[in-house]
């Protein structure tokens, strides 16, 4: 909840922070400051995945945690356009290396039974700071508060949990706990999954619906301020909330089909993903041409409900692909090509939207490429070993 508080709070406040530094200037630059959070973020994900198969994923959470907390502190004192593009900066490099290693070890703790359903979990309150992250904007138009308050206290916050976590974080008794042996394997073991068509098709699967997935969380609040000449607080919420709110109920609904589906199938979660992706097209089209705050805000619901059924699955699909000992560093992978391209998504869309491109056009591009997503994601055939239904 606190990785995507901290990075969805900018989005909801973007027009009182650029009204506070006039040094932003454009909707292009704004972009290329989202864009460089992800382009780091990517490239370091593998290396966080990486760190975290060989050294502990307790210990890499807890200190991701502390160091982007402490940089969600340092951005609210950001007064000029350049140290808000470094502050972004470091925060990605402290960001990628939790969430390899967050799934990695849920993935440790839960057999094939209750997977999907246990990472679920986890994206709810992924979903859960993307809501609170959406009601930044009333905190920035509160005089008494500001955009400044909302980072000095998101990151104290995050910096005081740091330490419960690491007395109480949970240790999995599992065969791909990291020994040494096991560390020696993995530069091989990375090679086999790099030539595997299932991982790759797997990497394009998980990049394609993110790129309107970034969009859709960096840039809705201000294009719906914008289209439905709304406040920036009703903006925020209204672009967050519902979406999210609809992602819950996806993935709680999509861990349990595709638990249910597994034991029946092998490709039972990659059934259940393909489905949600599916729904981002009618979703993403939908949003493009809405003609009223009410009609876009349907749509987004549908947009996340696709999302839920689709993000629940990702590791679990994975674990079919990927031995133990080197998930970690296969999500990293898939973060690496997702969010560099993700921030390409996001750098693009502003301007395009400088360039006065419709936006009917820009979200009809997304919706084709969340359908070509879905017919790949039928593509995937799982490693039958890894893969049983009734297996691990």
């Amino acid at each position: 909840m606190l990785n995507y508080l901290d990075r969805q709070m900018l989005a909801s406040m973007k027009f009182s922070v650029m009204q506070d530094m006039p040094s932003i200037a454009t909707d292009a630059n704004w972009g290329f400051m989202l864009g460089q959070f992800k382009w780091v973020y990517a490239f370091l994900s593998p290396l966080g995945g990486l760190v975290a198969d060989r050294f502990g994923r307790r210990r890499t959470i807890v200190a991701s945690l502390c160091a982007w907390s402490a940089v969600t502190w340092f951005t609210g004192h950001a007064t000029t356009y350049n140290e808000l593009l470094w502050t972004r900066t470091l925060m990605g490099f402290s960001e990628a290396f939790y969430i390899p290693a967050a799934l990695a070890l849920i993935a440790d703790h839960h057999e094939a039974r209750t997977r999907s359903r246990a990472v679920g979990m986890h994206q709810m309150a992924i979903y859960a700071g993307v809501m609170l992250g959406g009601f930044g904007g009333y905190v920035a138009d509160d005089s008494s508060l500001g955009w400044r308050w909302a980072f000095h206290a998101a990151g104290i916050t995050g910096m005081v949990y740091a330490l419960p976590l690491a007395l109480l974080l949970g240790r999995a008794a599992s065969p791909s706990a990291a020994t040494p042996k096991v560390h020696d394997r993995v530069i091989v073991l990375l090679g086999t999954l790099l030539r595997s068509p299932a991982f790759l098709l797997l990497v394009a699967c998980f990049t394609l619906p993110a790129l309107a997935g970034w969009v859709v969380r960096d840039w809705m609040p201000a294009v719906l301020k914008q289209q439905f000449n709304i406040g920036q607080g009703q903006a925020g919420v209204s672009a967050t909330l519902y979406w999210n709110i609809a992602a819950l109920c996806g993935v709680m609904l999509g861990g349990w089909v595709a638990d249910a589906w597994q034991r029946v199938h092998q490709r039972g979660r990659i059934f259940t993903s393909a489905i949600g992706i599916a729904l981002l097209a009618p979703a993403l089209f939908g949003v493009g041409n809405s003609s009223s705050l009410s009609m876009a805000v349907g749509f987004l619901t549908l947009f996340g409900l696709g999302w839920g059924l689709f993000d629940c699955n990702n590791m679990p699909i994975l674990c079919q692909i990927a031995q133990p000992s080197v998930r970690a560093t296969g999500y990293g992978l898939m973060n690496f090509v997702s969010i560099g391209c993700g921030g390409l998504a996001d750098w693009g869309f502003g301007s395009l939207r400088d360039a006065q491109m419709p936006l009917n056009g820009i979200f009809a591009i997304f919706a084709a490429l969340a359908l070509i997503a879905a017919g790949l994601m039928l593509c995937i055939r799982p490693n039958a070993t890894q893969s049983a239904p009734h297996g691990t």
